[in-house]
């Protein structure tokens, strides 16, 4: 007996205000429910008691979450100076109390200067970044003291909202605009130990990845209620999700067909940048179609555009597929 395959789910992006107390798994967990398909992946973990925006793909877009993990990001959150935790956070166990009623609202403002712009962090030892193959913060419940290297990171926007005093703590609300890799909570901990009183991060809200904003977010609860109420997910399509993320050149039939072979293309229907010139080396692409669709993802190789990822071209399977270009078969 033949199985008939399951139909390919309506690609696209959604953007789910993640709640509180979930983890990005859990997410994509609900989200493939709802989406009743288990190609379901997100770009750009959320720590459980941070909210907002959760970029999710679905289908043929989870190819496309890549390109959103190395975006910058927009966060709200507020800071309490005088506890530093275990985890640099309102999760963990605090370590250290100080009273920060001595700390002057201009000696915080200096404190936040040294803190933006191009700086070395060092991440939180409770993360999820890998030591000797083994996520950081599972060394660190199984006992260990772990020291990540610090890193660069940057720091473009770091206002100080509200400064709020009760007893010896004190609460500052911020917003900040920071590079991929940033934690907002190595932050906290960083502008305590400036201020000498510990710091630690008690709220935190994703406001924007890249482009993609709180405005076009949606609770699980609202998708929940739109599935049952037998309307379509709000997706985003993949070639506006690809324009998102990625520069964009637009291609024509003969282009395709030569993506739907793995076969590079010349420059020169669209370009990026200027007549004949390439984008930057390692910088990729979305190849669209004159009718808008998202054809490929391109790399600058050899003076041509060779396909990473193909999509959907006149000669292409309805499965993305990763694929070797001539050019790089040697």
């Amino acid at each position: 007996m033949t199985r008939t395959p399951k139909p390919e789910p309506v690609p696209g992006i959604v953007v789910v205000d993640k709640p509180q107390g979930w983890t990005s798994h859990d997410v994509v967990g609900r989200m493939r429910r709802l989406a009743q398909t288990k190609k379901v992946g997100h770009a750009g973990t959320l720590d459980p008691m941070a909210t907002g925006v959760l970029v999710i793909g679905i289908g043929k877009a989870t190819k496309l979450l890549t390109y959103f993990v190395g975006h910058g990001k927009s966060y709200d959150g507020t800071i309490r100076l005088g506890e530093s935790t275990v985890t640099d956070d309102a999760e963990g166990d605090v370590l250290e109390s100080a009273d920060a009623s001595v700390v002057t609202d201009a000696q915080i403002a200096d404190a936040v200067a040294t803190l933006t712009g191009d700086i070395q962090q060092q991440p939180s030892a409770v993360s999820a970044i890998k030591v000797d193959g083994q996520r950081a913060y599972k060394r660190v419940r199984d006992g260990e003291d772990v020291q990540l290297p610090s890193r660069p990171v940057t720091v473009s926007r770091f206002d100080v909202l509200d400064i709020r005093r009760d007893g010896t703590l004190v609460d500052i609300d911020v917003s900040l605009d920071v590079s991929s890799g940033t934690y907002v909570r190595a932050l906290a901990r960083d502008l305590g130990a400036a201020l000498s009183v510990g710091g630690h991060l008690t709220a935190l809200r994703r406001t924007a990845v890249g482009d993609i904003d709180l405005s076009s977010a949606k609770t699980l609860d609202e998708l929940g209620a739109l599935v049952d109420g037998g309307q379509p997910l709000p997706l985003l399509p993949l070639a506006t999700a690809a324009a998102s993320a990625l520069p964009t050149v637009t291609i024509d039939d003969r282009q395709a067909t030569a993506l739907g072979f793995g076969q590079p293309i010349e420059v020169g229907v669209e370009p990026v940048t200027a007549p004949g010139v390439l984008p930057p080396a390692g910088s990729e692409v979305a190849a669209l179609t004159s009718s808008g669709t998202l054809a490929a993802i391109l790399r600058p190789r050899r003076g041509k555009l060779s396909p990473v990822v193909v999509f959907e071209t006149s000669t292409t399977a309805e499965t993305p597929t990763a694929v070797v270009p001539d050019s790089e078969a040697e």
